[in-house]
C-alpha cells in the first residue's frame, strides 16, 4: 500500500525576522543581522523608515546580505520609493512596495509609506498598492501583509497623539484577511500585538520580532 503524500510529515514553517524604524542606526542593523544568523531565519523583512530623512542609507541593508539572508523591504515615511528601489537593487533585496513574493505556501505582499511625515503617501495610494500586491498572492495558503503605518482604530493608534493610523490599511486587513499584518511607525508601540478578526497585528519595532508561519 502506497504512502499518503504528506502523511506523518510536518510542513516546514517559514521563519522570519521582521524589524522597522532603524532610522540609519548601523549598530541596530548589525545587531539585527546577528539575530537573523543566530535564529537561522529564512527571511528578513524591513518595514520602512530605514533612514532618517534619507540622510543615512549606508550600512542598513548590507549587514543582512553579509549574513546571507534574503531581504524584503518597503519605504517608510523617511525615504522615497526611489531610495527603497535603489537599496533593493544595490543589495539584491526585494522592494515589496505595491508588490508581492511567494515563499512556499506563504504569500507576502506590502506597501510602504505613511499618511504623515517627510515623504507622505495618501490613503488612496496605500489602498491601491495593497490591492495590487495582494493580487499576486491571492491563491496562497497563508498570507503576510507588510506596511509601515499601522491600521486606524488599533491599540497602536492610541499610543501616539501625533501619528494617525491608516484607514486604507484597516480596510485592507478586513478585506484580504491576512494571517499576519506587520508594521512599525509608532515607536512607543514596539512589540505590541493584537488581533482583528483572524489577523494578528504586530508592531515589530527596531528591536525586531521573530515570526513563524
Amino acid at each position: 500500500m502506497g504512502k499518503v503524500k504528506g502523511a506523518g510529515t510536518k510542513e516546514k514553517k517559514l521563519k522570519i525576522l521582521a524589524a522597522s524604524d532603524i532610522h540609519g542606526d548601523t549598530a541596530s542593523a548589525n545587531k539585527l543581522a546577528e539575530m537573523a544568523k543566530k535564529e537561522n531565519v529564512d527571511l528578513v523583512i524591513l518595514c520602512g523608515d530605514l533612514t532618517f530623512a534619507e540622510m543615512s542609507t549606508q550600512g542598513i541593508v548590507g549587514p543582512f546580505i553579509k549574513a546571507k539572508k534574503k531581504v524584503l523591504l518597503i519605504p517608510g515615511n523617511h525615504e522615497t520609493v526611489a531610495t527603497a528601489n535603489f537599496l533593493a537593487e544595490l543589495y539584491g533585496a526585494t522592494n515589496l512596495h505595491g508588490s508581492s513574493i511567494k515563499m512556499g505556501q506563504v504569500g507576502i505582499f506590502g506597501c510602504g509609506g505613511a499618511n504623515i511625515g517627510p515623504f507622505e503617501t495618501s490613503d488612496k495610494d496605500i489602498s491601491y498598492l495593497l490591492k495590487k500586491g495582494y493580487f499576486g498572492v491571492k491563491g496562497t495558503k497563508k498570507k503576510i501583509m507588510v506596511t509601515h503605518v499601522h491600521p486606524s482604530g488599533s491599540k497602536m493608534e492610541k499610543l501616539s497623539q501625533i501619528v494617525p493610523g491608516s484607514d486604507a490599511v484597516r480596510d485592507a486587513i478586513k478585506k484580504f484577511q491576512p494571517d499576519i499584518a506587520i508594521f512599525g511607525h509608532v515607536h512607543e508601540a514596539e512589540g505590541l500585538e493584537e488581533k482583528v478578526g483572524k489577523t494578528k497585528l504586530i508592531n515589530v519595532g527596531r528591536k525586531g520580532k521573530i515570526i513563524e508561519l
